[in-house]
């Protein structure tokens, strides 16, 4: 049985400028037709899966509507075996929760949220494009505890342009008198098919590294210091409150996904759904595969992955399983950026700045 399930709702109301997640805007018709495309699917794989973790993904899936959210939920609860279900996420913009939207949620049996406030400063939320301020961020966080969530994580951005020390100093204490059970603090990538990326093209945008190395140091003191465990580079919680899905997918667990671009591994299977919606749900309904994408995972592409991944959490990688790299691991530790330590392989706060380097090393 799969115990891992992804769910894409691809529509967004707004598009954000550094953002190359697979999204567009919404339609009514079109969202009615996605889900019933989305359930089609679902029904497909029900006798294959019983989910420990969902993860609603997007996109925006907090920008459906009460209706929607009924039909959505509501058509997982009837097609699926939710008996074993331990966390099921959503990711939600501030700017779209509403106390009669966040009851329902929490009643559907979801009960962890993560909620992309990406900085507490109204300057750097405009040069983000964000729809939302720090005061309806707070708002939110406030109407989602009233809901019964109690187990909420702020996604916050550093290494944004005329982002100071200073303003990310603030936007990490403000999230910490919230008293989040989780934070992520991602650092700001260049992705291609983004605004971003074509001001960086431009020579409009830069980043500064050094800057960013003071931010992304300055986030493990601060919240290390306030109880919460960094147990991967860009993820931080209270003990217990690590999320389970994400930690599933980095151990290298099979997962599903369903929905328009959604990947999915399962066994030696790897595969991705058509990256259009309208298409997706056209297929979809007409009881056709939906897959664009399609590759054989072999057992040497999985160590690769689990090493890779494993490297940037708190487990590290085992030593014996290391073998195959460990002249290059070697080579790392003389640079200060790896330690072995108890039979495993581990990141040192130096290598935690320079993870994706040590990570091209499995790959």
């Amino acid at each position: 049985m799969i115990e891992h399930l992804y769910i894409h709702i691809p529509f967004c109301p707004n598009i954000c400028p550094y953002c190359a997640f697979y999204k567009e805007s919404a339609g009514r018709e079109r969202v009615e037709t996605f889900l019933d495309a989305l359930l089609r699917e679902a029904d497909a794989w029900a006798e294959r899966i019983r989910p420990k973790t969902i993860f609603l993904g997007g996109g925006t899936p907090s920008a459906l509507s009460i209706p929607q959210f009924e039909k959505l939920l509501g058509g997982l609860h009837s097609r699926l075996d939710l008996s074993e279900l331990e966390e099921w996420t959503i990711e939600m913009n501030p700017a779209t929760v509403a106390a009669d939207k966040a009851a329902l949620l929490r009643e559907a049996g979801i009960n962890r949220v993560s909620m992309g406030v990406q900085s507490w400063d109204d300057a750097v939320l405009k040069s983000l494009g964000r729809t939302h301020d720090s005061e309806k961020a707070e708002e939110s966080f406030l109407t989602l505890r009233q809901a019964g969530f109690d187990n909420l994580s702020i996604d916050l951005i550093f290494g944004v342009p005329a982002q100071s020390l200073e303003s990310w100093r603030s936007s990490l204490e403000r999230s910490l008198r919230l008293s989040p059970e989780h934070l992520s603090a991602y650092g700001l990538t260049y992705e291609e098919d983004t605004e971003f990326f074509s001001k960086l093209g431009r020579g409009e945008m830069a980043p500064d590294e050094g800057l960013e190395a003071d931010q992304f140091e300055l986030t493990s003191h601060l919240l290390g210091e306030s109880g919460y465990l960094q147990y991967e580079v860009s993820n931080y919680a209270l003990p217990g409150r690590e999320s389970r899905h994400n930690s599933a997918y980095w151990a290298g667990k099979d997962y599903l996904g369903l929905g328009p671009s959604a990947f999915s591994t399962v066994g030696s299977r790897r595969w991705r759904n058509i990256r259009e919606t309208g298409i997706y749900s056209e297929t979809t309904l007409a009881g056709k595969t939906a897959i664009d994408f399609e590759e054989e995972v072999t057992e040497e592409l999985k160590s690769r992955e689990r090493a890779a991944f494993g490297m940037r959490t708190l487990m590290g990688v085992d030593k014996e399983d290391a073998k195959p790299w460990e002249s290059d691991l070697l080579g790392m530790e003389n640079k200060g950026l790896v330690s072995l330590t108890e039979g495993r392989w581990l990141l040192t706060p130096r290598g935690r700045l320079l993870a994706d380097t040590v990570a091209e090393i499995f790959v």
